[in-house]
């Protein structure tokens, strides 16, 4: 009773944090806004200064719902993944699931410039869902390709290197897409493929943190399959869970948010990789009935926290999203590293 009573009180620390960093969102950047300021605005109050109102409700507002959408997203990926193939190293990154949705944007805008259309930058509702869908599928042919060599090589490390080739392959094959392409949609893959929060407009980044809310959601209901594929598909058959059914669906699940975590912002390394493993060493726990709301509020404070970071004050923009993440996430997986080859040589 008081381990639940803990981690409770710990998830609703961590939800005040969010809500805290998400105002710290709208307050921090090139102009500080005061917080009377922000209060009105968002509340719809008092005399409210034309200038900030921009600022916050057309930049700044949906920034930082899309920071919560990619962290919620990328986090509750990475922790299918690494549950799935019960590989701490799983995330959409190292198996080059993020590399294969990349591979479908690139494929969709390079072929919308032979009709003039830059899709990533157009407002059109079937340009914009052409971009989702075609990341949607990248990323599942990716997955369906490290799902059957899994089944026909058990070494975990072996898989690995089979994501991070893939992953090599398919940055060749955008990098031939790059050479035939027209400048302007050169120019907007590459800094697509920069990564940021910054290039949504408000209902994109209502439509991103909506779905992604809804399909992580949708996980909520495979928490007992979950934990039973953690102990070995013996063990979760004989609890009556259908494991390949299971599997399957939790890779679509995995794909589909992979694939909002990144047609709008571009790749975002290592927030699905990271996530997970800061969730269960702080809750000291593998139960995905914690670990689900864990890695939901971690991921959206770390992302938000990590857009506060890659604000330049003084400037009117911001470094890449994907140089915080690295510095941030790298240290974490490297961590992982050494204390796995800790506990095998022990």
């Amino acid at each position: 009773m008081e381990t639940n009573s803990k981690t409770t009180s710990w998830l609703i620390i961590f939800f005040v944090l969010v809500i805290l960093l998400f105002l710290a969102n709208l307050w921090y950047g090139s102009v500080l806004i005061p917080w009377q300021e922000i209060f009105q605005i968002l509340t719809g109050s008092g005399d409210i200064n034309a200038v900030y109102n921009v600022i916050v409700l057309d930049y700044r507002f949906p920034q930082a719902i899309t920071a919560m959408a990619v962290g919620m997203a990328l986090g509750v990926a990475g922790l299918i993944l690494q549950t799935v193939f019960r590989n701490p190293l799983a995330g959409p990154s190292v198996l080059g699931v993020s590399s294969g949705a990349s591979l479908g944007v690139a494929l969709v805008v390079f072929a919308g410039s032979m009709y003039q259309f830059n899709m990533l930058n157009s407002t059109s509702v079937f340009h914009e869902i052409s971009v989702v869908f075609a990341a949607l599928l990248g990323s599942l042919l990716v997955l369906s390709i490290i799902i059957s060599a899994s089944r026909r090589i058990s070494n975990v490390v072996t898989i690995l290197i089979i994501g991070i080739m893939i992953g090599y392959t398919v940055s060749a094959i955008v990098g031939v897409i790059q050479f035939f392409s027209r400048a302007e949609e050169l120019h907007s893959y590459i800094l697509w493929g920069l990564g940021s929060f910054s290039k949504t407009s408000v209902n994109q980044s209502i439509f991103l943190l909506g779905a992604s809310m809804i399909v992580s959601a949708i996980v909520f209901f495979y928490v007992k399959g979950l934990n039973a594929l953690l102990l070995g598909d013996h063990y979760a058959k004989s609890l009556g869970i259908h494991v390949r059914k299971t599997q399957m669906i939790m890779i679509i699940i995995a794909g589909l948010l992979i694939a909002l975590g990144t047609v709008f912002t571009g790749p975002i390394a290592f927030i699905g990789l990271a996530i997970p493993h800061l969730a269960r060493n702080f809750f000291k726990t593998s139960n995905h009935r914690i670990l689900m709301p864990a890695v939901v509020l971690m991921g959206v404070a770390l992302t938000l926290g990590c857009n506060l970071i890659a604000k330049m004050p003084g400037y009117d923009t911001s470094l890449p999203i994907n140089a915080v993440t690295s510095l941030v996430g790298a240290p974490v997986i490297i961590w992982v590293i050494v204390k796995r080859g800790k506990v095998k040589r022990a």
